[in-house]
């Protein structure tokens, strides 16, 4: 997939991972609508891919809210043309410190549902369908090794992430024939909030920078070589793929 002229759409771009990406399809040439709650937060983010000549705009959106779905894929779409990229970045953890399982109230895993894998799919329906009638699109979901791993303490967001990965095999299955792929990406420990929040000892020097994950998630955007399908690891220097079809 060529990146430049891209009209890309990334989710949770006000930080971390998200920014990171958003300032990378800038720098490549995208067409960048950067989504998050806050428009506030996305603001200087996007002035800096417009400072370096990309074209980039904010969107303030909820991705656990069904209501701000199809606003946000129209008011997108206005923007920037129909979309041929859309990465589903946005996570939420659930309450911190982490809790068991079964101390999990029932709200709490209905909200890291919604953002983490009922959200994705209200988006990727409104805006697969255009992918699928143009031939063309690239949807991209950040996984977790949480989805793989059952780590104590790290349920609700394990289970969402899992359920994410098979949402991503399953559009690669109804749509490759269309010309959409789908895969799943796991970007691996990174110095992020996120991280910061759910494991506030950890030393960060042993993390990996986000920008420096975000290039790696868009080789394999750009490379024809990314299975539809697939769960890729993003680890270190390397690309491990695994699993695809």
């Amino acid at each position: 997939m060529n990146i430049s002229g891209t009209a890309a759409l990334v989710t949770g771009a006000s930080r971390g991972l998200g920014e990171a990406l958003a300032l990378e399809l800038g720098r490549q040439g995208a067409k960048v609508v950067l989504v998050a709650r806050s428009r506030a937060a996305l603001e200087p983010i996007v002035r800096r891919i417009v400072e370096q000549g990309g074209e980039a705009h904010a969107i303030a959106a909820d991705l656990g809210e069904k209501n701000d779905i199809y606003p946000l894929a129209g008011a997108a779409t206005a923007l920037v043309g129909p979309i041929d990229l859309l990465i589903h970045n946005a996570s939420e953890l659930g309450p911190t410190p982490l809790g068991l399982l079964l101390d999990t109230e029932c709200e709490d895993l209905q909200r890291v549902l919604d953002v983490n894998l009922v959200g994705p799919f209200r988006l990727s329906k409104i805006i697969a369908g255009s992918m699928a009638l143009r031939k063309t699109g690239t949807i991209v979901h950040v996984s977790s090794d949480a989805s793989v791993n059952a780590y104590e303490r790290w349920g609700a967001y394990s289970v969402s992430k899992a359920a994410l990965d098979h949402l991503s095999r399953i559009w690669a299955a109804e749509l490759g024939s269309h010309g959409v792929r789908s895969f799943s990406v796991d970007p691996g420990e990174m110095d992020t909030r996120m991280h910061a929040a759910a494991l506030p000892d950890a030393d960060r020097a042993t993390l990996a920078r986000p920008a420096d994950v975000a290039a790696k998630i868009l080789e394999l955007v750009r490379s024809e070589r990314t299975p539809n399908g697939g769960r890729v690891e993003v680890a270190g220097a390397a690309l491990a793929t695994a699993g695809g079809s």
